[in-house]
Formats: C-alpha cells, structure tokens, sequence
C-alpha cells in the first residue's frame, strides 16, 4: 500500500511539473510575441492610431495586443489583422499566439468566425477541377495524388490580382467571374488567393447544410481577413428562398466599415448573370433585384479559350517539365480550350455522342431538365421514365430489361479528370442541436438515388438543344416523379414558354398545391383577369405567406389599372405589411398621378424608411416634372447626403432641365463611376425626349462604348432618324461581332425593313440560337400582317419550340396549345382562355 502511494506522488510531480513547464512556455511564447509585434509597428513607421484604421480593429484591441502585462494573449483574428498590416510571417505568430493560448496542435481557429487557414485548404475541396492524377507511380496500394497543372496568367488575373491587393491592404472587395463551364474560374481565384495566405487570412466555403443555408446563416459571423468562397454563385445568389437575402448580408458585410477587410469571390456561367441583371417588364416581379444591385461593378470575364499569348506561355511551361499540361496543348491545338481540356471536357463530349442510344437518352432528359429548370440533383425514377421518347422507335424495340442500369452504370464511368457524364450524387443530411427548428426547406428528393449531370454536358445541351421542346415522356416523368416545387414550378413557366399549355397547366397546379410561392402568385393574377376576385386575394396572400409579398403588389396594380383605387391602396398596404417595400412605391405613384404629391410623398418616404433605394429618387422626379425645382432639389439632396449614387442622376436631371447639357453629362458620368451603370442612358433619353438629338447621340455613344445595349440602340435609331440605314446596320453588326446578341434584334428589323427577308429569318435563328427566340416571335407577326400565313406558322411553330411563345399569334392559331411533339393540342377540359 505504501508502494502505491509512491508511485502515485511520483506520477502527481511528474503532471505537476510538465504543467509548471508549459505555463512557463506559454509565457516565452506571448512575450516572444509581443516583441515581434512591437519590433513589426516600429520598422513599419507606424502609431498606434494608424494601425487601428488600417487593420479595422478597435482602439483598446490594439491596445490590449501590446500590452506587455498581459497574461493572455491576442485573439487569433487580432494576430492575423496586426500581421497583415505589419507585414510580419502569420503562420509563425499564429503559432506563437496558440502556445501561449495553451491551445494544443496547431488547430484552425473556429470560435471566431467560419473558415480556416487558405494553406490548410485543398483547392480540389473548393471545386478547382482536377485535371488528372500525378503521372508518377504511386506507391503500391496508394491512391493517385491528384495535382494541378501550372497555372498561366492571362489578362483577367492581373485585374484580379489588383483587387486582392486592394482587400490586403484593408478594403473589403467583391469580384465575381463569368464564363463558361471549366475556363479556370474556379482556379483563377485559388490562384489570386496565395497571396493573402501568408498574410494571416483564412478562407470559407459556405457548404453544410446547403450552400444557400450555410451563407444566411454564417455571413454575420465572418470576421476580418477573411475569404468567402462563393464558387458556382447561383446556388447562394439565384436560391428561390434565400438569394435575396444572402444578396443583402453580402451587402452589408462590404459595406460595414467594422467588419473588413473581407475579399468576397464567385463564379458564375454567363446565362446566370443574364438572368440574375435583366431589368423586370413594367408590372412583373422582380426576384433578382439585390442580387442585380450586388452584382453591379463586380464582375471579371474569363474568357473562353487562351489566346496566343497565353497558348505561348502555356508552351514554355510545358517545356519545364509539366507534363498534363503539354498533354492538354496537344490536344486543344490552337482552339486554345486548354482549361475544358484540363478539365475533361473533349472526353465528356465524346462519352455523350458515341453512348448507347439509352445512354444518349438518359443525358439528353438530363439536358433538358436543367436547361429548363431542374436543380442539379436529378433522380433517377425521373430520368429513366423521361428517356424512353428520346429513343427512335427501332431503338426502343431493342431495349434489354436491365437498360437503365447499365445505362446509368456506363454513364458513371469517369473520364479523366475524375469527371463522369453523370453521376450519382449524395445529398448531405440537415443536422440540428435537439429541440432547435430547422427553418423550412423545400422536401428532399424521394424515389432512389439522385444523379448530377457533368457542367461541361450542361453547357453543351443549352447551346446545341436551345431550339427543341422535350417530347412527351418527359413533360409526363417530371409530373409524375419530380417533387421539389420549384423545380415543378420551373417547369410549368418552361411548358407555358414554349406553349404547351395542357403541361403548363398541370404543372402549375401540382406547384400550388405543393405550396410554391411563384407558382400560386401566377394563379392569383390569372384569377384575377379572369374575374374572380376573391379567390385572387386568397391565392395572392397565401403566396404572401409562402415568402412572394410581391404577388400582392401585383394584384393591387392590376386593380390601380382597372380604376378600383380603394381596392388597390388596401391590397399595396398589405403587400407592404407582408414584406414588399416597394408597394408604397407603387401606392405613392398611384397618389402622384392624381396630382396629389403630398400624399405621395408620405408614402415616398415610408418606402425609403423601408429600405428602398430609389424612392427619393422617384419623389424628386415627380416634383421636377411638376415644374417644383426646390423640393425636386431637396430629394436629391437627401440622397448624395447618405451617399446614394441616385441623388448624382438626380442632379443631372436638374441641369438637365436647366439646359446645362455638359454639367448633366458630367454628373451623370460620375453617377455611373458611383455605381448606376444606367445613369448616362436616361440621360440620353432626356435628350432625345426633348429633341435635343446631336446630345442624346453623345450620350448613346458614351454608353454603347462602355457595355450598354441600350446605349446601341439608341445609337441606331438617331442613324435611322437621319437616314442613314448602313450606319445604323453597321453599330448593330459591330455590337454583334463583338458578341452582343441583343444587336440581332436590330439587324433583324433592319433586314426586313429592307425586303431582304432570308437574311432577317437567318438573322432571328442566329438570335434564338443565342437565348433570344422573341425575334421569331416578332418575324414571325410581321409576315403575318403581310399576308404570308405559311412562313408565319412556321415561325411561330419554331419560337414556341424555343420557348419564345409571346404575344397573341400562338394563343390565336392554337387556342389549347401545342402537344410536345409540335401538333396542335385537341380541347382538354382546362382553364378557361383567361387562365390559359
């Protein structure tokens, strides 16, 4: 017995003494690190004061840091932010800061804020596309190491590099890429971020739960010197619930002078940027408006192949010794593809067009369901019930029993690059703290697994199946498997597009009843054309309650056109009530076109109180009209005042009115520099509106040249005023050239104008080649008025097909709609013309 208690004081002295030495360790440690705190303010000529506005930490947080007293040391986000200012090797104070913490290993800091160090990251983690395993032997047993090929700079990376210097020097910035699939977005911004690596900067990559729920729910929590990762942005800017919302927290985490620096970087495909920027039609909702408000000035292209500066240094590199490069440069050949080649692209394309005739089917339902809408988690019920009329009749006959499992086996082969035409794809599950409510979430997918089709396979089906309408068996497999009510939503406006309205119909209603907030504020404003009013508002406030308070705006818009003001000013207070700011924008519009300003103004300012930007804007343009230069001036004023770019737009609009055409050029020069890119257009529509043409041509060339697509038209038709039709034909073909689409639909109107009506259907496929089939549409009514019936149907057969089916000639020629394989549909038992 006394033995043991001998040993037992022994093993006490021993803990108490490896105690005593790593209290003492941790005490050399933090006075090691003040030292080379202090040491780093000295060489850097700093005080103390400028190292608190260049580093965004409070005053007794630096204070603190240098305290020579202090027994605990500097938080680690306060050591990386000092060590970014102070150029000192972050890592090492890091290390120097855990030790005398008494934290163990060297673990990333996470009570602070989300992400970890950029160097403990893998890029393959953060979506880079690999390009390929090591082409060395790895060692018997072991999986391949997976590298990246050497990175070429192009003219994008220098652009990118200034901004990441710009947010290590303590500004917070926000850059995202546009291209298309696999042209090095991803790993242009991996690339930009090792320059902050060893600066103390961490980097997050909102991923669990989903992507949207780990954004909203972790954006307030990122702290300074911090990365956020937003690769393939649509899934947290375009999300149906939570995009607006993570839109706004981005906003806020930029522009709060207390929480940066932070570098904000995603990526998006082109179509996503068209779709996210496009300015709604007057009386229609507008999903996108703070992501189109975030998104403005902050967006780099990357384009789509090397050109031959980069194919020369790519060939340099390639002579050094990479090899996976060397092999992509044989195989791009001057196309420059390098980046689709590295990440697999040509083989994913092969794979598609020598599969088996089920296989093929398989991928071109998968296509087709995303070109049209679906999320990217494809269920497997779904796609096997979709394919079968994708299939020739003789093809169809030989299908074996097993078709669709060796269908989805052979389509899950990878290629290299680790890249599968489709495969199969885990949904992570949602985990919570017990008793905690999980906020709603559209329902999980049912029916088996769920497979993710290849980007690249994507992309290529929404260019080469553009013009073509999905066949039956499709339109019925998303009825009958699909449960996600947006996808089903996304679906029905996809049907109603190409005029297959016995699908759209159907796929409404399973929306509605599956709740979809969209879906149910369509079916309020068809119910309200159609008369019934009552059950309008009952849809309108359900789809209020489903989170789209616009539907109600809408409906109270529809009221203000028809006369039933009482009606209308009760419906915009209960949109605004329900979240809808803008409704009071719509109330005060209503209450200043019957000449009541004052009342408008009241309801101006509880739209600004709410949050909406341009309220003040829209009061001052209605006090300028009404010739009250004083309270026009006084708006604007209390714009520039909070430092709204809108109030210098407003100014132009005075000088303007004043005949003051250079001060209003230059004021609304300095408004698009401040961020409304459209301030030089409405200039320009100033001056044309009051017959100043030489001013307004000005201003449209000073838009076209800077991007605008209005500034091109506007450029035109002052040709076209003067005659001068070649001119007008010559910006349109310039614009183009140049890879502007929305230039066709002036070519377009120019070529038939002038007879030359092969030139101008050419023209229109080029345009509905391009994600523009309105141009058939409008082809299609101008041979109709010119008697040519035959050609018109053909075009409108061809719009419909594309999903252009506007305007009254489809609904005139096929009153029930089309059947997918493009016949008229017979009389369904339906909606009435109205709903339809």
């Amino acid at each position: 017995m006394v033995r043991l208690d001998e040993d037992e004081h022994r093993r006490t002295h021993r803990a108490g003494g490896k105690v005593q030495d790593e209290r003492v360790e941790g005490v050399a440690a933090c006075t090691e690190l003040r030292k080379r705190l202090t040491d780093g303010l000295a060489r850097a000529g700093l005080t103390k004061t400028q190292l608190v506005a260049q580093s965004g930490l409070s005053r007794t947080t630096v204070q603190e840091a240098f305290r020579t007293d202090a027994v605990v040391p500097p938080s680690a986000v306060t050591v990386a932010a000092l060590a970014r200012v102070l150029r000192l090797p972050a890592d090492e104070l890091l290390d120097l800061r855990r030790t005398g913490a008494g934290e163990a290993g060297a673990a990333a800091v996470t009570e602070d804020g989300p992400g970890k160090m950029i160097s403990e990251w893998d890029p393959h983690d953060l979506e880079v596309h690999p390009a390929g395993p090591n082409p060395g032997r790895p060692a018997s047993g072991a999986l391949p190491a997976r590298i990246l090929p050497s990175y070429v700079p192009r003219d994008h990376d220098q652009v990118l590099a200034e901004i990441v210097q710009d947010a290590a020097q303590g500004h917070s910035r926000m850059v995202v890429l546009i291209g298309g699939s696999s042209t090095g977005k991803t790993r242009a911004c991996w690339e930009a971020v090792q320059a902050l690596a060893n600066q103390g900067w961490r980097l997050w990559h909102p991923f669990d739960p989903t992507r949207a729920e780990a954004a909203l729910h972790n954006l307030e929590r990122v702290l300074p010197s911090t990365v956020v990762w937003l690769n393939e942005a649509q899934h947290y800017l375009g999300d149906p619930r939570l995009g607006e919302r993570i839109a706004a927290a981005v906003q806020s985490l930029l522009t709060h002078p207390g929480r940066g620096p932070a570098l904000i970087l995603g990526t998006l495909w082109p179509e996503y940027v068209d779709e996210y920027t496009a300015l709604p039609f007057p009386g229609s909702t507008d999903p996108h408006s703070r992501v189109r408000e975030l998104l403005a000035g902050r967006t780099l292209t990357v384009p789509e192949a090397f050109d031959q500066e980069a194919l020369h240094k790519a060939a340099s590199l390639s002579k050094g010794g990479d090899q996976l490069l060397a092999d992509a440069l044989t195989r791009a050949g001057s196309d420059g593809r390098v980046t689709q080649d590295l990440a697999g692209a040509p083989e994913l394309l092969r794979r598609y067009k020598q599969s088996t005739p089920a296989a093929r089917a398989v991928l071109e339902a998968a296509m087709d369901a995303r070109r049209l809408g679906v999320g990217i988690h494809l269920p497997q019920t779904f796609l096997t019930a979709a394919a079968t009329d994708y299939l020739s009749d003789h093809d169809l006959d030989l299908l074996a029993a097993d078709w669709a499992e060796a269908a989805f086996a052979d389509l899950a082969r990878p290629v290299h690059g680790k890249q599968a035409p489709l495969r199969r794809s885990n949904r992570r599950p949602t985990c919570h703290p017990p008793g905690c409510s999980p906020q709603p979430r559209a329902p999980s997918l049912k029916g088996g697994p769920v497979f993710r089709l290849a980007d690249y396979l994507e992309q290529h089906g929404r260019t080469t199946r553009r013009l073509l309408c999905p066949p039956a068996s499709f339109w019925h497999a998303a009825y009958t498997h699909l449960t996600n009510p947006d996808d089903i939503n996304n679906l029905a406006k996809a049907a109603r597009k190409r005029h297959r309205l016995q699908w759209a119909h159907y796929l409404c209603h399973r929306a509605v009843g599956a709740g979809q907030a969209d879906a149910l504020a369509q079916m309020a404003w068809r119910r309200d054309e159609s008369g019934d009013y009552e059950g309008a508002e009952a849809l309108a406030r359900k789809a209020a309650r489903a989170g789209n308070a616009r539907a109600l705006t809408i409906l109270a818009k529809s009221r203000e056109t028809k006369g039933e003001r009482t009606s209308a000013e009760a419906l915009y207070r209960e949109a605004a009530s329900a979240g809808d700011a803008g409704a009071w924008v719509e109330l005060a519009e209503m209450w200043a076109g019957s000449g009541d300003l004052a009342r408008a103004e009241e309801f101006f300012q509880r739209a600004a109180n709410d949050g909406v930007s341009f309220a003040h804007f829209s009061m001052g343009q209605r006090y300028w009209r009404a010739g009250d230069i004083d309270r026009a001036e006084a708006a604007f004023r209390r714009l520039t005042d909070v430092g709204n770019p809108l109030g210098l737009l407003g100014f132009a609009l005075l000088r303007h009115g004043a005949d003051d055409a250079n001060g209003a050029l230059a004021l609304a020069a300095q408004a698009v520099d401040a961020g409304v890119p459209f301030a030089v257009i409405r200039l320009a529509r100033w001056r044309e509106a009051a017959g100043d043409f030489d001013g307004a041509e000005d201003a449209y060339r000073n838009a076209a040249n800077a991007g605008h697509s209005e500034g091109m038209h506007g450029l035109a038709r002052m040709r076209q005023r003067v005659g001068d039709y070649e001119g007008a034909e010559a910006v349109y073909r310039s614009a183009a050239d140049a890879g502007n689409t929305s230039a066709l639909s002036g070519l377009v109107r120019l070529r038939e104008g002038a007879g030359d009506h092969d030139s101008a259907m050419a023209l229109a496929m080029r345009a509905a080649e391009a994600g523009d089939p309105t141009q058939l549409t409008n082809l299609a009514e101008v041979r109709e008025r010119d008697g040519d019936h035959h050609r018109a149907e053909v075009l409108y057969r061809q719009a419909a097909d594309a999903g252009g089916a506007f305007g009254r000639g489809c609904r005139k020629r096929w009153p029930y709609g089309l059947n997918p394989d493009g016949t008229p549909t017979d009389p369904w038992s339906g909606p009435g013309p109205l709903e339809r």
